[in-house]
């Protein structure tokens, strides 16, 4: 494991230990290469599921580039795991950290085809929203959905974010540029006076 791997890793421990004891039917961890198995499958199984909104890695190897991309400096890789058995029900990435003036995150995120139809993303996700603003001092995140992606876009709005914007050919999904929603949701308890100091 990285040494920023190793940090996340704490940071996400740190992170539960604040919770209630077994609060929850899921959890989070880092994604590592020890995943790779459950994961490819998991993305085959839920090819279907996934078209024509994202692309996640359905190889051995596309899975290897895929950990050889991340940037433990602005990214955070999560998976989100039954409480129970310890299956990953689903993914979430937190990109593009901007710290200084901004504060802010963009999140991409995917379900799973087995587990869906339970509420465990809904569930995933708050949980990331909670680390996000709470563990990691985050003041904004932002998602760009598809505008025919109604589940995606129906689970942010629950979860309190807000419409602010179209954006024409915003990403390169799918083998072209497709347009995309911004919704953002805010830190309800902001820190601190002087944003663009480090974060403590």
């Amino acid at each position: 494991m990285t040494e920023g791997l190793v940090q996340i890793a704490a940071e996400v421990e740190t992170f539960l230990a604040s919770l209630p004891p077994g609060a929850g039917r899921v959890t989070l961890r880092p994604m590592t290469r020890h995943d790779e198995d459950e994961f490819t499958s998991l993305t085959k199984a839920s090819a279907e599921l996934h078209h024509p909104w994202m692309s996640l890695p359905a190889t051995a190897e596309e899975f290897q580039a895929y950990l050889a991309h991340f940037d433990p400096a602005n990214t955070r890789r999560l998976l989100v795991c039954l409480r129970d058995s310890g299956d990953i029900a689903g993914m979430v990435n937190i990109n593009s950290i901007i710290r200084g003036r901004f504060q802010n995150g963009s999140l991409g995120y995917a379900a799973f085809a087995p587990s869906t139809g339970h509420g465990y993303m809904s569930e995933g996700l708050a949980l990331v929203l909670r680390y996000s603003f709470e563990q990691l001092r985050l003041h904004r995140l932002e998602a760009q959905i598809q505008p025919d992606n109604h589940a995606s876009i129906k689970l942010v709005k629950r979860l309190g974010f807000r419409y602010e914007g179209y954006s024409p050919e915003m990403l390169f999904i799918d083998g072209a540029w497709r347009d995309h929603e911004r919704w953002a949701i805010l830190n309800p308890d902001p820190w601190p006076a002087h944003p663009s100091l480090p974060n403590p």
